[in-house]
């Protein structure tokens, strides 16, 4: 565990936690012009930066990158930090359908997006446990991404800025810690139950592992 934390601890700070930080930082500095600007150019600096060093640029900073061109885009052309913080939360929404559908696919997307941050020997990921697992976590976090989504909306309809990005960033965080927590120790259970069971049992192959 402490070797796979410390593959994804960079990762998820490098693409979740820095871009917010900058956002909010330059919003109370610049004004939102400002901040829109220096979000775009966060976002597009990392993956220019992991392009010319030969790395491999993550789904999910592409899918950001993406992201915040066009919200960007939409936030300048209304003028209103309302429709930018607005657009984000639908696009939550969104994503949090499609980890449902993925679960009902049997391609869980919670799986997809851990490889992106760690590596999994490829016979751990056709263990049945394995796959039950990534399953049922896609399902905890599409209901966590809802739930964070409804809060925010709430917040940022009925509330100031001010006090949404204070918030929302607060009640987020805790609902994502407790998930995150969850997660974890749901991992390490099905690692330890793994452990115990015999690999010609556990492990399928053919084209039942597809």
């Amino acid at each position: 565990m402490t070797a796979l934390l410390k593959q994804a601890v960079p990762k998820v700070l490098e693409g979740v936690v820095a871009p917010l930080a900058v956002f909010y930082a330059a919003l109370a500095v610049l004004g939102l012009d400002g901040a829109l600007i220096t979000a775009v150019a966060w976002v597009y600096a990392g993956v220019l930066w992991r392009v010319v060093r030969r790395r491999p640029v993550p789904g999910t900073m592409v899918l950001a990158a993406i992201a915040i061109t066009a919200r960007a885009a939409l936030g300048w052309w209304t003028g209103s930090a309302v429709v930018y913080f607005l657009q984000p939360e639908l696009g939550t929404i969104c994503i949090s359908m499609a980890f449902l559908a993925s679960v009902r696919l049997n391609r869980p997307l919670v799986q997809k997006l851990t490889l992106d941050y760690i590596h999994l020997p490829s016979a751990l990921l056709r263990h049945e446990r394995m796959r039950r697992f990534f399953a049922r976590i896609t399902l905890l976090w599409a209901f966590v991404l809802l739930a964070n989504s409804t809060v925010s909306i709430w917040l940022l309809l009925h509330q100031s800025i001010g006090t949404y990005l204070l918030v929302r960033t607060s009640v987020v965080a805790a609902i994502s810690c407790a998930a995150v927590g969850v997660s974890i120790y749901a991992f390490r259970r099905v690692l330890r139950r793994m452990h115990t069971d015999s690999p010609a049992a556990a492990i399928t192959t053919g084209p039942a592992a597809g």
